[in-house]
């Protein structure tokens, strides 16, 4: 699973290597990168003092091509090695990956991309993810997640403290169907999705005014998915309000159950007229895997402990726990699991054999073709 990922991240190796005059560097960026992944494969590593302590093993130095490297170089590693150099290895493992479900739907939501925050509690000392108030500090990480794929697609990181909106905006992709929660109701955000050439559907307020174009009529399909209105509208708002859009948008009503299992509507805004309700209904619903995987990445991989401090080693970190996540994917065909998880740390500490993590593999692709 890593020897693919060393090739990939090859190109990094001089990255950050500008700054060494002398020509004395022994940590490099491909090689911090090395060891970040194994921090997240191997259940005994929980600190950057146990990644520095591995360092001095003779099977890491062998396997990862590195050094021995104190623990200032690992803590220098974080500033030095620029974390948006990582971001496209990110995005090229999800072009890599296929989807893990076909037929009508995935063909009709082609490139669906639910998209969300999560907030992961930062130490006292980093005063720049300050949040709430002066003893609270926090970063949040913004995720596409390609729901058909299963994997991520791109990430960025801010202070907890920030516009989520915003942090769309500015990390918008062509080709895609963003799937969006309430916090993300913006007009001109709306309107920025579209020129990016991509879509949306996105949960708005159940009492945002619109103008009615054309009242659809809803098919059993539609109906059975809980669908109680399908509206094109001529307009977003009343004339008071700006008209972002300057096109004919859609609304779609959903009749569901809320958390505390009481019954709720979910007003659904889409610029998609082509698709049928009950997959704009099944499309926000999909919006859920997003949540799935932040509790992946926080209770299983573990990054919600942060090794690194400042803004560009917590995305380092970040994107090392994405990459991981997307091998995992890549390798097995499948969504990543515990099990799966744990059966590639016992392997990587010699307690599961080649041949048991090859039967483990067997087993995942066999139950994959029952389905």
């Amino acid at each position: 699973m890593v020897q693919p990922l060393l090739k990939l991240v090859a190109r990094l190796h001089d990255v950050g290597a500008e700054r060494d005059g002398a020509g004395n560097r022994k940590l490099f960026c491909d090689q911090y990168v090395a060891l970040l992944l194994m921090y997240f494969c191997n259940p005994a590593l929980e600190s950057l003092r146990a990644l520095q302590q591995a360092t001095g093993w003779q099977r890491t130095r062998k396997e990862l091509g590195i050094e021995r490297t104190s623990l200032g170089s690992l803590s220098e590693a974080a500033r030095v090695f620029d974390a948006d150099s990582l971001r496209p290895a990110v995005q090229e493992l999800c072009a890599r990956a296929v989807p893990l479900t076909s037929g009508r739907e995935a063909e009709a939501l082609k490139g669906l991309t639910a998209v969300d925050g999560s907030i992961f509690s930062a130490l006292p000392r980093m005063a720049w993810a300050l949040w709430q108030d002066d003893d609270h500090r926090g970063v949040k990480l913004h995720l596409h997640f390609d729901v058909l794929k299963g994997v991520p697609a791109d990430a960025t990181l801010t202070p907890a403290a920030c516009s989520e909106a915003a942090a769309l905006a500015g990390s918008l992709q062509p080709g895609r169907l963003y799937v969006l929660d309430r916090g993300y109701a913006d007009y001109e955000l709306f309107a920025t999705i579209i020129r990016a050439r991509s879509s949306l559907i996105a949960r708005v307020k159940d009492n945002t005014a619109f103008v009615v174009r054309e009242e659809r009529p809803l098919t059993a399909a539609a109906e059975a998915a809980g669908v109680v209105r399908d509206v094109v509208l001529s307009r977003l708002g009343t004339a008071h309000h700006k008209d972002h859009l300057k096109r004919p948008m859609r609304l779609v009503i959903v009749r569901a159950v809320d958390r505390d299992g009481q019954a709720t509507e979910l007003w659904l805004i889409t610029d998609r007229l082509d698709l049928d309700a009950e997959l704009v209904a099944l499309a926000y619903r999909y919006r859920w895997t997003v949540e799935l995987f932040f509790r992946w990445l926080k209770c299983v991989l573990g990054a919600r402990h942060l090794i690194a401090t400042n803004r560009n080693g917590v995305m380092l970190q970040m994107y090392a726990a994405l990459i991981v996540s997307l091998l995992i994917v890549l390798r097995t065909g499948q969504k990543p699991t515990r099990r799966t998880f744990e059966m590639i740390g016992f392997h990587l500490l010699g307690w599961v054999s080649d041949e048991e993590f090859d039967a483990h593999l067997a087993g995942l692709t066999a139950a994959k073709k029952e389905k």
